[in-house]
C-alpha cells in the first residue's frame, strides 16, 4: 500500500505544472496535500477512482489540506477538535479498520518566530490528538511539519540555529511527539542519510545545489514500523518548492 504526501504550495499553480501527470505517475493509494490554497469551487479535479477529502481555511488562498484515496474510510475528521485550532484547514483524519491516516501542515512559525507562541500551543493540541487516536489503533501521520529535527536534515545547521523551522523549541516539540509513542519512517530506515532534503528555497538556486530542509514527513505509531516496506523522497519531482515523499507499507 503506497501513500504520497507533498506540499503543492497552491495546487492550482501544480495543475499548470503537470500535477495530474505526477499523481497518476506515483500511483498512490493515499495522495495527501498541503498549502492547497484555495476554496470549496475553486479547482475541480477528475481522479476516477478516488475518493477526494479537503480541508479548506477559512481565509482565501491559504493554507489547506486534501486527501484522494483509492480506499474509502470509515470516517472522516477535519481538525483536530478545537476551535481556535480549526480556523485554518490543517488536518484531515482517515479511518480505517486497522489505522488512522492523518494528513497535517503544521503552523509556520514565521520570520522572527512571531507565531511561535501559537504554533507551541498547536502543537501540544496536535500531539495530545494523535496519542488519543494512538490508544485506539495504530496511526500513520505525514505532511509539512515545518522543522527540520536534526541537524542532518537540513543544510546549514548552524547559520540556521533559531531560525523558525530550526529553532530549540519546535525540534523540542518534535521530540516531544516521537517520545509519545512515534516512529520517523524515513529516519528509522536511513539514521545517517545525509542531503536528503524535501524543500528548497527558491533563493540563490537553492534546489540546483541541494542546499535544502527536510521538513515534510511520515510518522508512524512505532508497533506499525514493522509495516515500513519503504520510505523515501522524490526529489526529482518539480511543480512546488517542496517535493512529494513516500511510504509503501506492508498492509
Amino acid at each position: 500500500m503506497r501513500m504520497i504526501s507533498w506540499n503543492v504550495n497552491g495546487l492550482r499553480a501544480c495543475v499548470k505544472k503537470g500535477f495530474e501527470k505526477i499523481f497518476y505517475d506515483l500511483d498512490a493509494d493515499f495522495f495527501c496535500l498541503q498549502e492547497t490554497k484555495l476554496q470549496a469551487g475553486q479547482i475541480q479535479l477528475d481522479l476516477p477512482g478516488y475518493f477526494q477529502f479537503w480541508n479548506y481555511a477559512e481565509k482565501k488562498g491559504y493554507s489547506g489540506t486534501a486527501i484522494f484515496t483509492r480506499h474509502e474510510p470509515m470516517s472522516v475528521r477535519y481538525g483536530l477538535g478545537i476551535s481556535e485550532h480549526d480556523t485554518e484547514g490543517r488536518a484531515i483524519t482517515l479511518e480505517y479498520p486497522d489505522f488512522f491516516l492523518v494528513c497535517v501542515y503544521v503552523p509556520n512559525a514565521q520570520d522572527g518566530l512571531r507565531r511561535l507562541d501559537y504554533r507551541m500551543s498547536w502543537e501540544d493540541a496536535f500531539r495530545d490528538y494523535v496519542v488519543g487516536l494512538d490508544a485506539v489503533k495504530p496511526v500513520f501521520i505525514c505532511g509539512d511539519m515545518n522543522v527540520a529535527h536534526e541537524e542532518i536534515d537540513l543544510k546549514n545547521p548552524g547559520p540556521n540555529r533559531g531560525n523558525a523551522g530550526f529553532s530549540d523549541e519546535e525540534r523540542g516539540k518534535m521530540t516531544e511527539l516521537l517520545a509519545a509513542g512515534f516512529t520517523d519512517t524515513f529516519r528509522h530506515l536511513y539514521p545517517d542519510q545525509k542531503d536528503a532534503y524535501s524543500w528548497w528555497s527558491f533563493r540563490a538556486a537553492a534546489r540546483e545545489r541541494n542546499v535544502g530542509w527536510r521538513i515534510d514527513y511520515f510518522l508512524c505509531s512505532n508497533r506499525a514500523a514493522e509495516k515500513i516496506d519503504k520510505a523515501y523522497i522524490c526529489p526529482e519531482i518539480f511543480g512546488s518548492d517542496h517535493c512529494p515523499v513516500g511510504l509503501d507499507i506492508l498492509w
